[in-house]
């Protein structure tokens, strides 16, 4: 199981979905979506599951988009000054979207920290509950890489104000400040982390099923900033400029950015 990029477990009425690459950091790379994909339909096709529980190994929960891997496309790309779209971070996109979109309710079970579109996926998920030493931030911009359709999400549950403040600054918020800001719906320690999800699983499961997915729909249709940008119109906001070469560099050489002010 150890050289499973995911784990799938069902404990009744739940299926546990487990990101499960800790050296690194359960980084959404392509191999990962893929992985992660099949277990969504699997969990949907299996009449017996009601929720997904989405959950990590080691430290992360996600550290979002794999660098390694983007660096690795960057050397083979030519970049002018409008940028290129990449294909992989709409892959991400494409998951989180799927996630928030899910005819089953979804539980984040949050044990590490979760930046970028690791904070994305979580933020669609319809509960989130997360241990205690979780940290949770949007920091891709540092690295010269945009936010994309994480920002609806995000927006979707903690308002304009607070959005700006962690994108324009990239802090990592501690779980009880997520807790707070909304981010998230309950804080425990980490050996309680996966029985709060199943506890809210089995109450899930007392809902109608029916009844379940019409109000799931409806939440989805009714929540502004949710719907207000499709996929579509996203794709033509390019992913990667010449500024994600140089944030990537400075990244994996331990440089400072060459946009920052600060003296070397």
């Amino acid at each position: 199981m150890a050289d499973q990029i995911v784990l799938y477990e069902t404990r009744y009425p739940a299926a546990i979905i487990t990101l499960n690459n800790p050296d690194h950091r359960n980084a959404l790379s392509s191999a990962m979506i893929d992985a992660l994909m099949a277990a969504i339909a699997r969990a949907e096709e299996d009449r017996r599951v009601r929720t997904l529980v989405f959950t990590g190994t080691g430290s992360a929960f996600s550290a979002g988009m794999d660098l390694g891997e983007l660096r690795t496309i960057l050397d083979q790309l030519r970049i002018d000054d409008s940028g290129k779209v990449w294909e992989g971070a709409l892959r991400g996109e494409a998951l989180i979207e799927r996630v928030y979109r899910l005819g089953k309710p979804s539980i984040a079970a949050v044990n590490g920290i979760a930046v970028g579109n690791g904070a994305g996926f979580l933020s669609a998920c319809d509960l989130a509950v997360a241990a205690d030493n979780a940290r949770i931030g949007y920091t891709d911009m540092k690295h010269g890489i945009q936010a994309g359709l994480v920002i609806l999400h995000l927006m979707r549950l903690v308002g304009e104000r607070v959005a700006r403040y962690l994108l324009l600054t990239g802090e990592l918020v501690t779980a009880d400040q997520a807790k707070a800001l909304g981010l998230i719906n309950k804080v425990v320690p980490p050996g309680q982390l996966m029985d709060s999800a199943l506890a809210w699983a089995d109450a899930i499961a007392m809902n109608a099923p029916k009844a379940e997915a019409i109000t799931k729909s409806l939440m989805c249709k009714f929540s502004g900033q949710a719907i207000a940008m499709t996929m579509t119109e996203y794709t033509a906001a390019p992913h990667i400029s010449d500024e994600t070469r140089s944030g990537l560099e400075s990244f994996f050489d331990k440089k400072p950015v060459p946009w920052s002010l600060k003296p070397s």
